[in-house]
């Protein structure tokens, strides 16, 4: 099992921050939830929970905050955690922000001003409803909002890949594309009953948006969430019974 000190995998974002994310390994929960579940909504036993997300928080020398995330766009200044969001971000030193996710992307995020210093952090949890109907944007103009003039930049976290992500013509939709057209971060693929259907790539169609809203400074994780079963939850493999990971960010 990891020590404590070994939870989080770091993700390098530069100077005046620390961010990272962890693995299904080195918690307590059984079953499809073992073994780091930090997820309190999936059915995992409530005291697992609470010793998987304790040991987290000793790992990071803090308590993260939480969201209470609905799949939507809502982002939130970060305050005591439980909102109702799927974003937050925040310009104070010390708080965590976290997001959870199995095979949705978690995107960590970075402002920062002339001089290179990083003035606010925020942490998005981008599946293909919360991108289609703009979380990216709308965290990208928090940070602006707060941090007038910054620099931004991106990670993109590990999540279910394309050759996993099959959808149907809603998602393409969704994402302004339609049937017989050219669609970047689509790809057709006839379904095994014949009908229409495609392969669908978050961590392309992230950086679309990233790209169009000038962020300076993009770094993906390029890890399939369905694919790594020893290392990640996955509700798209697994069903109901899965855990969810953390992405995890604060200012120094």
């Amino acid at each position: 099992m990891p020590s404590e000190a070994t939870l989080l995998t770091p993700v390098p974002l530069g100077a005046g921050v620390l961010a990272g994310y962890t693995t299904r390994a080195g918690g307590v929960s059984e079953g499809g939830w073992a073994s780091l579940n930090l997820g309190a909504h999936v059915g995992d036993r409530p005291e697992a929970v609470q010793e998987n997300r304790a040991r987290v928080a000793r790992a990071l020398g803090g308590q993260p905050l939480y969201l209470d995330q609905v799949h939507g766009a809502e982002v939130v200044q970060a305050a005591g955690g439980g909102e109702s969001a799927d974003a937050q971000w925040c310009t104070a030193a010390g708080p965590w922000l976290a997001i959870l996710v199995a095979d949705c992307l978690p995107v960590l995020w970075v402002a920062r001003d002339a001089q290179g210093r990083a003035r606010a952090v925020a942490a998005s949890h981008a599946g293909w409803r919360g991108l289609a109907a703009g979380v990216l944007e709308n965290t990208a103009r928090a940070l602006r909002q707060a941090v007038p003039a910054c620099q931004l930049q991106a990670w993109l976290g590990p999540c279910i890949g394309p050759e996993a992500f099959e959808v149907g013509e809603p998602v393409l939709r969704a994402f302004g594309g339609a049937p017989g057209q050219e669609r970047s971060g689509f790809r057709f693929q006839a379904g095994a009953d014949g009908s229409p259907r495609w392969r669908a790539d978050l961590q392309a169609l992230a950086t679309e948006r990233l790209t169009a809203l000038g962020v300076q400074a993009l770094q993906a994780e390029p890890r399939c969430t369905v694919s790594d079963a020893s290392r990640f939850f996955s509700f798209r493999r697994d069903g109901a019974v899965s855990g969810r990971f953390g992405a995890f960010i604060r200012l120094t």
